[in-house]
């Protein structure tokens, strides 16, 4: 069974969205208990039916407003320390919320801890790929958990990616590429220029070069790296644009008459097919990859299909043991390196 430790308190429309998410996945994963931390008698008032749902009280909530650290230090009994030290204590095998996202990460950093020898874990999230064939979606990291990365980060990072995306997406010898101001070897600043130097040095990714951002969503690779700074930027702007643009061709629509309105009926389905496929929550929240066990933030505005997606993710990552395979890889990688620095040379 699949035991995951649920934040019921975070997000805009909680925890009524959160229950409701986690009843439909619970009828449609019978091989998934979930564990609900928060307010009991509020939690009670949304949920229908306890088959396979744990409530477990939590008298304090950590909101949008508090300080991130701060808050989970001084919050013991909240839902997102408690959530995450199940994990932490082997009672879940993971941990998401649709709440605080520094606080989250802040939990994932300090509860649930790191994986040996992974300096910063990052955020990966998978985002759509438009008009290609051959290719339906991405990832990318890091998306925001670190401002500022050292060339070593934006390295682990590509491993880390090229792991997510041989396991989660099934891509075969993922392309991984790291986002620049350009596609020449020698564009960007000296961390990108360094970054560049080493990824074309590291074995075990297909590494194929820089990448513009305005070719992102064409399919031009199958792992972006990035920091943290530009990763979440970049995001906010492909969600904004997406949007954006679905606006201004609906007003153009219902604003040129009868004719327009009776065109716009005619292209429903097409509108709802190009929204469905701009939403990157499809599938599921971004994971804070590098910990000891799957930590996954959803978006604060998450309603029940996005839950849904994000317990169907969780339970992939957990039956396809990807914590232990990147645990294993980068505790091969420092024996290997240890025994290289230990190896004589001829002059010993």
């Amino acid at each position: 069974m699949v035991k995951i430790a649920i934040d019921a308190m975070g997000g805009d429309y909680a925890p009524a969205a959160v229950i409701e998410g986690v009843e439909q996945a619970r009828d449609l994963f019978e091989d998934t208990i979930f564990l609900l931390y928060g307010q009991r008698e509020v939690i009670n008032q949304y949920l229908k039916k306890r088959d396979r749902i744990q409530v477990i009280n939590a008298d304090e909530v950590i909101t949008m407003e508090d300080e991130p650290v701060r808050a989970v230090r001084r919050k013991k009994h909240s839902s997102i320390v408690m959530a995450a030290q199940a994990v932490k204590d082997g009672q879940a095998d993971a941990f998401f919320s649709a709440g605080n996202s520094g606080a989250v990460l802040a939990a994932g950093l300090f509860i649930v801890g790191r994986i040996k020898g992974i300096d910063r874990p990052g955020l990966v999230t998978a985002l759509p790929v438009v008009r290609n064939e051959n290719q339906s979606n991405f990832v990318m990291m890091d998306i925001g958990a670190n401002a500022d990365s050292k060339p070593l980060n934006l390295q682990q990072y590509a491993v880390l990616g090229t792991y997510y995306a041989e396991r989660m997406m099934y891509a075969k010898q993922p392309r991984v590429a790291l986002l620049n101001n350009g596609t020449e070897d020698d564009k960007g600043n000296k961390v990108h220029k360094a970054a560049f130097e080493l990824l074309q040095q590291t074995s075990g990714i297909n590494f194929i070069g820089n990448v513009e951002s305005r070719d992102l969503l064409k399919g031009v690779a199958d792992v972006v790296v990035t920091d943290g700074f530009t990763g979440n930027a970049v995001l906010k702007s492909i969600e904004g644009t997406a949007r954006a643009m679905l606006g201004l061709v609906k007003d153009a629509v219902y604003n040129t008459g009868v004719g327009g309105k009776l065109g716009g009926l005619l292209l429903k389905n097409g509108f709802n097919q190009i929204r469905s496929q701009m939403d990157y929550s499809q599938y599921g929240g971004a994971v804070l990859l590098g910990l000891k066990a799957p930590v996954v933030k959803t978006h604060g505005s998450s309603k029940a299909p996005t839950i849904v997606n994000t317990i169907r993710q969780i339970r992939q990552m957990v039956n396809t043991d990807i914590v232990p395979g990147v645990e294993d890889y980068f505790a091969n990688q420092q024996a290997n390196q240890a025994a290289s620095v230990d190896k004589p040379t001829e002059n010993d």
